[in-house]
């Protein structure tokens, strides 16, 4: 299907249409149309007076969550979801450093091979039922479980046994290196690996009560619904879902009492629903951002974020032709990715310079973005077998971005190459996984502030989100060297050398990062996107 074919926004936010969590749709075309239909012509007019919102309610625009079970999830609305609902061990704050949460401390042993996290005392489910650090193993068991493994399992690669546990090759779960000793969780760890109490801070890793393992009736929303976090879910229809403050969260009654997740708007802009007073908190398309910026009213309740996000291209690189490396640095290196994306993006994103984008901790400032220089690119695919682009087999981008035309408009000039646009449809995943097409448009948005969220848990031989199924000795061992180092400065080093050889290599070729624009109502206190894409809502509070 030819990429002209619009992409319909989601009215809960227009800027991301219901992505994955791996990834983040420019819908540059169908956003346009959304800014066109608003017009300029409402800077100056009139603006209804917003309602008044309850002292203890927020209402947030959001879409609903496609599950609530934390080990089953693997996109962004879901995640942002049920991490109200399910605490982890850990939490990142405003400014991406590692807290403790469910764990009150934790230490390393063996140098670095061991992390040993501490139980706060006391601590329940929403029910008042014990929460123990038992419940924190089990829980992490179900990430791994080999019948139905997370989609983002390879978030546990560093777990001893971990892995070939998930994949069936050991049945024994004593050889996963993961156990409760009284009040504390032990984890042995295949290697140093101190940014492990990061990387459980995300939602896959959220702590949920002894019933989900007796299906999804323990998901259901009401009073007998359980959690460990923030809030309850204790209504949900397809036009609403409606969270309850949890008197037994460890930290103290969240100070907002109801939370509304509005998921239908009635065919109206994100900006119409804000200003009628219907939300306190919605996201905008950047196009609307635009003029939202200079509007008296809704400008100083304006607000943005850069997400620790990039969008990128893969290769299927376990078929021809882009099992070929020089294939893939011939198509790498015959555009201009700077230009390219300055013209389609429309400053709805910034060009991404490498696969870690800006705000990672430990992120280097090198330029790992493939040169332009298509002369070469033409030798290169040459010696390939395909001079000229002929014989070069038919090619599939599954994407449907803004810049996708442009590429292929792109390698038709340079390469004589033909690249034919789909949009992405349901079970976008399901093909990736089952019968990848050449080439696809994806977006990475961070599980935890670390370089390697954006490296080895990405493109690792055999990591679950690897689609394109490059591997690479030499890449595998930069990031052991990188993880195991104590000193940052090594670390760095060692990231950066391997993402030089993503840049060499070519497997993805990194396109953008992402930003994210929002309206929240003035006195909402709390309301930041820290760049992960998930608002703590028990950090919400009215000002005064």
């Amino acid at each position: 299907m030819d990429a002209v074919d619009l992409i319909q926004p989601d009215e809960t936010r227009p800027d991301r249409p219901r992505p994955r969590r791996q990834r983040v749709v420019l819908a540059v075309l169908a956003a346009a149309l959304v800014a066109l239909s608003i017009g300029p012509a409402r800077l100056g007019g009139p603006h209804p007076p917003t309602a008044a919102a309850a002292a203890d309610t927020v209402r947030i625009l959001l879409g609903p969550a496609d599950t609530l079970d934390p080990a089953a999830q693997g996109d962004i609305g879901s995640a942002a979801v049920s991490a109200q609902l399910f605490e982890s061990l850990t939490a990142i704050d405003a400014q991406l450093e590692t807290r403790p949460a469910l764990a009150a401390s934790w230490d390393f042993q063996d140098n670095g091979a061991t992390v040993v996290f501490h139980m706060r005392p006391g601590l329940t489910f929403s029910d008042g039922t014990p929460l123990t650090a038992a419940d924190v193993v089990r829980s992490w068991f179900r990430v791994i479980d080999p019948a139905h493994p997370s989609p983002l399992v390879s978030l546990m690669g560093d777990v001893t046994g971990a892995l070939p546990y998930a994949r069936g090759e050991s049945a024994d779960k004593a050889s996963v290196g993961l156990t409760a000793d009284g009040s504390d969780v032990v984890v042995h760890l295949n290697r140093p690996a101190t940014d492990f109490p990061s990387i459980v801070s995300g939602p896959t890793f959220s702590i949920v009560p002894p019933g989900i393992d007796g299906g999804a009736a323990a998901l259901v929303p009401g009073p007998s619904f359980v959690s460990s976090g923030g809030y309850v879910l204790t209504a949900a229809t397809a036009k609403k879902s409606t969270l309850t403050a949890n008197d037994h969260y460890w930290a103290g009654r969240p100070a907002i009492g109801t939370v509304e997740l509005i998921h239908d708007i009635a065919g109206r802009s994100s900006v119409d629903a804000f200003e009628a007073g219907d939300v306190d908190l919605a996201f905008v398309s950047p196009f609307d951002a635009t003029w939202l910026a200079y509007d008296a009213a809704l400008g100083p309740q304006l607000r943005r974020a850069d997400d620790l996000s990039v969008q990128y291209y893969g290769f299927d690189t376990s078929r021809p032709p882009f099992d070929d490396v020089r294939v893939r640095q011939a198509f790498a290196r015959a555009v201009d990715w700077r230009r390219l994306i300055a013209l389609s993006a429309l400053g709805t994103a910034t060009p991404a310079t490498g696969m870690v984008p800006p705000g990672i901790p430990g992120r280097s400032e090198k330029d790992f973005l493939p040169a332009h220089d298509p002369d070469g690119a033409r030798a290169l695919l040459a010696a390939a077998g395909y001079p000229g682009g002929k014989g070069f087999p038919a090619v599939t981008l599954l994407g449907g971005g803004g810049e996708d035309r442009a590429f292929a408009a792109e390698i038709q000039r340079e390469l004589g190459v033909t690249v034919s646009v789909e949009i992405e449809g349901a079970g976008f995943f399901d093909r990736l996984t089952a019968d990848p097409p050449q080439m696809f448009s994806m977006g990475w948005v961070a599980d935890y502030p670390g370089p390697n969220d954006f490296l080895g848990i990405l493109l690792g031989s055999r990591a679950s989100n690897n689609y394109g199924r490059w591997s690479s000795t030499a890449f595998d061992q930069a990031i052991a060297d990188a993880l195991s180092a104590r000193d940052p400065t090594a670390a760095r080093a060692a990231f950066d050398t391997a993402e030089g050889i993503v840049r060499d290599e070519a497997p993805t070729i990194p396109l953008t990062y992402s930003v994210t624009w929002s309206l929240a109502r003035n006195g909402l206190l709390g309301a930041y996107d820290d760049g992960l894409g998930i608002l703590r809502m028990a950090g919400l509070a009215w000002k005064g």
